[in-house]
């Protein structure tokens, strides 16, 4: 792989190879959130911390911590990445145990879900998404005709997969499991699970989580809380109906930037779980139209590299990406859902627009590797590899028919 790049990394063509239409979205939805942060978040800033910029400031700092870490991802090779996957896998079970541990986990709102590194403190489940993805796309790439054999197959990946939501529910984190859940099961989906198989686990995750919902009783209420929020405005439902004044206030055109009453502590999150209902608020139907339609356009870009990947046969790079469009995709929807009140209420952060640190940091790692996948094709399509004739087919082929050979024997390429 190095080899073959080396010729476009001594010429311009590298710049040519960037999807400049992909780190444009990304820097358009990451502007609107530092705004509508700013926006959403000076009068509490004010009011708790006498520091009206205090989330503005740390945004930005998060940002660029985002942009440096994007750009050592970017840098890793996709081959590096799908090699060794299983180390995410690891990493992601080690973190979600270490956050369990009193002293080394840290509760906020009466969930542990952060762990304290210095003035920083990261969310274990934000660093499990971009975990969780190398490992499966890496996996499916390796071991994908395995799942269309028989229920072991499709087991294995399950096993995982419900280790990982077990010790999430244990925090709790409802929400992280949700979105994994669902981005895993679409993964498996399109690495060729058979449909009634795909089905019935269909059916068993949404029967487990319904279950879960259902046993606990804060989440109970909520679900209550969902389907009637002006029985109980002043408690259980006042979040939902102060969401829904914001979206009520905002109709076409918004009340302009910065003139939102809702934030003046009358709805909570107002910064971080909610803001979409501030954005609603402030630029009425005309801006939640911007903010969508952004984050349908991305996920639309992530997909086409996804198909172009499947089409040049480069498993690991598809499944990956098809993993992040549906993450992206699921989180911007469940957030959007919550805010009004499509779905019950539920902490999750929009991508790039909502206050958090591990959430913007996370987004702009799984930005990184989807850029570094389109970059890699762009760079083999300006730079194919030359044509092969003579004896040098012959030995490629006959090398090509060992490797045959050797999977066929032990069952698993090397």
């Amino acid at each position: 792989m190095n080899s073959m790049l080396k010729p476009a990394l001594n010429s311009t063509a590298w710049m040519d190879a960037i999807n400049w239409q992909l780190l444009t979205l990304t820097m358009v939805l990451s502007s609107i959130g530092f705004v509508m942060v700013t926006s959403a978040s000076m009068t509490f800033a004010e009011e708790n911390y006498n520091d009206a910029w205090f989330f503005s400031v740390r945004y930005a700092v998060y940002w660029m911590l985002g942009m440096v870490g994007a750009v050592l991802i970017a840098s890793v090779p996709t081959i590096i990445w799908e090699k060794y996957g299983s180390l995410f896998l690891i990493l992601a079970l080690v973190m979600l145990t270490l956050v369990l541990i009193p002293g080394i986990g840290r509760k906020v709102n009466g969930s542990q879900r952060w762990l304290q590194l210095g003035p920083f403190g990261i969310q274990a489940s934000e660093v499990v998404k971009f975990c969780t993805i190398v490992f499966y796309a890496s996996f499916l790439a390796r071991r994908g005709q395995e799942t269309l054999g028989d229920w072991r197959g499709v087991f294995k990946p399950l096993l995982v997969l419900g280790m990982m939501i077990f010790l999430l529910l244990l925090e709790p984190d409802f929400g992280a499991s949700v979105v994994l859940a669902c981005t895993v099961m679409a993964m498996l989906f399109v690495a060729g699970v058979r449909l009634w198989q795909f089905i019935l686990l269909f059916a068993a995750a949404l029967g487990g989580l319904i279950l879960i919902a259902t046993l606990s009783p804060y989440r109970m209420q909520r679900l209550i809380t969902f389907l009637d929020p002006w029985a109980d405005q002043f408690n259980s439902g006042y979040q939902l109906t102060q969401s829904l004044i914001a979206f009520g206030r905002g109709q076409w055109t918004g009340l302009g930037l910065g003139n939102s009453v809702q934030k003046l502590f009358y709805l909570p999150e107002a910064h971080t779980d909610f803001i979409f209902a501030i954005i609603a608020e402030e630029f009425g139907l005309v801006g939640v139209a911007v903010v969508i339609g952004t984050f349908i356009a991305l996920v639309i870009c992530i997909l086409n590299i996804a198909q172009r990947a499947m089409a040049a046969d480069k498993v690991f790079a598809s499944f990956a990406t098809f993993g992040v469009a549906v993450m992206f995709a699921g989180q911007a929807f469940i957030n959007v859902g919550v805010a009004s009140g499509l779905l019950p209420t539920k902490g999750l952060t929009m991508p790039f627009i909502s206050y958090g640190g591990s959430s913007l940091l996370a987004s702009c790692a799984l930005m990184a590797l989807v850029l570094r996948i389109d970059w890699e094709m762009r760079i083999e399509a300006l730079n194919p590899p030359k044509k092969v004739s003579g004896k040098s087919r012959r030995t490629t082929s006959n090398m090509r028919q060992q490797n045959l050979s050797s999977v066929s024997d032990t069952g698993e390429a090397v």
